[in-house]
C-alpha cells in the first residue's frame, strides 16, 4: 500500500525464527493443527464397508474407517487399555504379532487383544467381563471428528471444541463452498499423486501459494500460459472471477489445452479462466475446467513439510480408453519443483543472523493473512 506522502509502505513479516523454532512449532502444533479441521484425505479412500487408513497428523496417528454400515469414523491409533499402537507401524524385530486389523472387520490391539469394532467400541478384552463390574462402553476408542466437503475428508483432533459453532467446518472453508459450487469437487477422482519432501517451513509454502510476485522469474512457463501473472508483480488479479489465460489456452498445461471435456456445469468464465483457495491450515486448491490440482500440506517439523499433490479427474474422463493425465501432471510436476526451489532457498536464507524478520510488498498483501492466521492463534496478544 502507499502512505499518504505516496510512498510504498511494507508490512513486516513473521519473525525469521517462527520458520524454524522448535518452540513455535510446539505452539502451532497445539494451538492449530489440535484444534483446527484437517484435510487428511479423499473420501475415496475408503471405498468399501471395512476400509481403514492411517494417518499422522503432526505426530499423532489416526485411524480412519467406513464401517460395515458405511459410516465413516475416526479414532486415535491408541488402546485405551495401556496405550499400545493398535494398527500400523514397522515391526524391526522382525516377529508376527497378532493384531491390527482382523478379516472380520475388526481392530485387535497386538499387545493384550483388547478388540474394537470400527466405531470405536470396545468388543471384548480377555479374562474381564461386565459381571465384575468391567464396563466396555466406558473404553471406547478415542474419537475424532470427521467430516466431509469436495471429496476431501477433514478430522479433528479436538472433537468437543469441534462441535461448536464457531469450531465448524463450513466457518474454516470460508468463501469455498459458495466460489467453488459449479465445480464437481465430490464426485471427481485421483488419477495421481506426487509426493514431495520439502525442506522448508509450512508457512513459506502457504505464503509462496498465496502471492505471485514470484511468478514472473521463477515460472516463465506457467506465465506463458497465464501472461497475467507476470504483469505488475501479480497484482491487480481478479480470483473472484479468475484469471484469464493467453489467448487460445484455457488450461495448465504446456500447450494451454487439453483433450478432456470441461466439468459439466460450469460458468462461461469457469470453462476458460483459472482460480485457487488457500484453505487453512493444509489445502491448497487450484482449478482448471478440465482437472484439479490439490496439494495436501503434512508438517513433519519446523523445517520439513510432506507436500501431496492429488490431481483430480471427472471419472466420465477417467474411463475412456485415451485417457491420460500427463500433459496436466508433467506440466505441474515442473511448476511444484520450480516452488520448491525457491521455498527450500528461503529456508535456508531465514536462519541468517543478521535476518529478524523481512517484508511484504504490496502485490503480497494476502500473504499477510497466513502471518495474521498464526499469530492470532499462537500469540493472540500481539494480534
Amino acid at each position: 500500500m502507499k502512505t499518504g506522502n505516496g510512498r510504498v509502505s511494507l508490512e513486516k513479516s513473521l519473525p525469521s525464527s517462527y520458520y524454524y523454532s522448535s518452540e513455535v512449532y510446539e505452539r502451532e502444533k497445539n494451538s492449530i493443527f489440535s484444534q483446527e479441521w484437517f484435510c487428511a484425505s479423499r473420501e475415496e479412500d475408503l471405498p468399501s464397508n471395512g476400509s481403514l487408513l492411517i494417518v499422522d497428523v503432526v505426530g499423532e496417528s489416526i485411524l480412519v474407517a467406513r464401517t460395515k454400515e458405511g459410516e465413516l469414523k475416526a479414532h486415535y491409533n491408541v488402546c485405551r487399555h495401556r496405550g499400545s499402537r493398535l494398527c500400523g507401524g514397522d515391526e524391526k524385530w522382525n516377529v508376527g504379532l497378532r493384531g491390527g486389523i482382523t478379516s472380520a472387520a475388526t481392530i485387535r490391539c497386538p499387545y493384550h487383544q483388547w478388540t474394537y469394532s470400527l466405531d470405536g467400541s470396545l468388543l471384548s478384552a480377555p479374562f474381564l467381563n461386565e459381571a465384575e463390574g468391567f464396563q466396555k462402553k466406558e473404553l471406547s476408542l478415542y474419537p475424532i471428528s470427521i467430516q466431509i466437503w469436495g471429496g476431501f475428508l477433514f478430522v479433528n483432533l479436538s472433537p468437543d471444541q469441534a462441535a461448536t459453532n464457531e469450531r465448524a467446518l463450513v466457518s474454516q472453508l470460508g468463501p469455498a463452498p459458495e466460489k467453488f459450487k459449479r465445480y464437481p469437487l465430490g464426485d471427481l477422482r485421483t488419477a495421481k499423486t506426487i509426493s514431495y519432501e520439502v525442506a522448508a517451513n509450512w508457512k513459506v509454502l502457504m505464503e509462496n501459494y498465496n502471492e505471485c510476485y514470484h511468478c514472473g522469474p521463477v515460472h516463465p512457463e506457467l506465465c506463458e500460459i497465464v501472461p497475467d501473472f507476470r504483469r505488475a508483480g501479480g497484482s491487480n488479479l481478479d480470483w473472484e472471477r479468475g484469471i484469464p489465460h493467453r489467448p487460445g489456452a484455457y488450461t495448465f498445461s504446456a500447450s494451454g489445452a487439453s483433450p478432456r471435456s470441461p466439468f459439466p456445469g460450469l460458468n462461461e468464465d469457469e470453462k476458460v479462466r483459472h482460480t485457487a483457495e488457500l484453505i487453512y491450515p493444509n489445502l491448497l486448491l487450484s482449478l482448471s475446467c478440465d482437472h484439479v490440482a490439490a496439494f495436501l500440506l503434512w508438517p513433519h517439523g519446523p523445517d520439513r513439510t510432506r507436500v501431496e499433490c492429488r490431481f483430480l479427474f471427472h471419472p466420465d474422463e477417467m474411463a475412456r480408453a485415451t485417457f491420460d493425465p500427463s500433459d496436466a501432471v508433467d506440466f505441474w510436476d515442473l511448476i511444484n519443483r520450480q516452488d520448491w526451489t525457491v521455498c527450500e532457498r528461503l529456508q535456508a536464507g531465514l536462519r541468517s543472523r543478521v535476518h529478524e524478520f523481512g517484508y511484504y510488498a504490496p502485490m503480497e498483501d494476502l500473504a499477510v493473512d497466513i502471518r495474521r492466521y498464526v499469530i492470532m492463534r499462537i500469540s493472540p496478544e500481539q494480534s
